[in-house]
């Protein structure tokens, strides 16, 4: 049997449901990003007090971006043996951790990337057992 594995991912927690010979396994691991983290996708520019600001700025978002790639590498090693992996979440981490695991090589066992807003784990597992019975 196929072992499928379905994750909600945000930034800050990941809830893996791993499908294995009619058993079901689930895994929380969690990110411990700071509750003011930010992400930022603009380029800063102005007076040498704002290139201050844009220094500090960019030494945290490269802080945030090495922390973010720990974080997907534990997610990744999880997941490893998986045979079909479904990627889901609210925000931009489902899309990140996807471009990832192609980094890494684990692109052809990826079945869908799909956006779902906060969810339980009861209603994270409902959904990977509805998807992989269909599926």
């Amino acid at each position: 049997m196929k072992k499928e594995i379905g994750m909600w991912v945000d930034h800050r927690r990941a809830v893996i449901v791993t499908l294995d010979n009619n058993k079901e396994t689930v895994q929380i691991i969690l990110s411990n990003m700071e509750n003011n983290t930010r992400f930022s996708s603009g380029s800063h520019s102005g007076t040498s007090n704002d290139n201050k600001t844009s220094t500090a700025e960019d030494i945290r978002d490269r802080q945030n971006e090495m922390h973010l790639g720990k974080y997907y590498a534990e997610i990744a090693y999880k997941i490893k043996e998986a045979d079909s992996i479904m990627i889901f979440g609210p925000g931009e981490a489902k899309v990140q951790f996807s471009s990832y695991l192609k980094q890494e090589k684990f692109g052809g066992k990826i079945t869908t990337v799909d956006t779902t807003d906060k969810m339980t784990d009861r209603q994270i597992s409902a959904k990977v057992h509805d998807y992989f019975s269909v599926a």
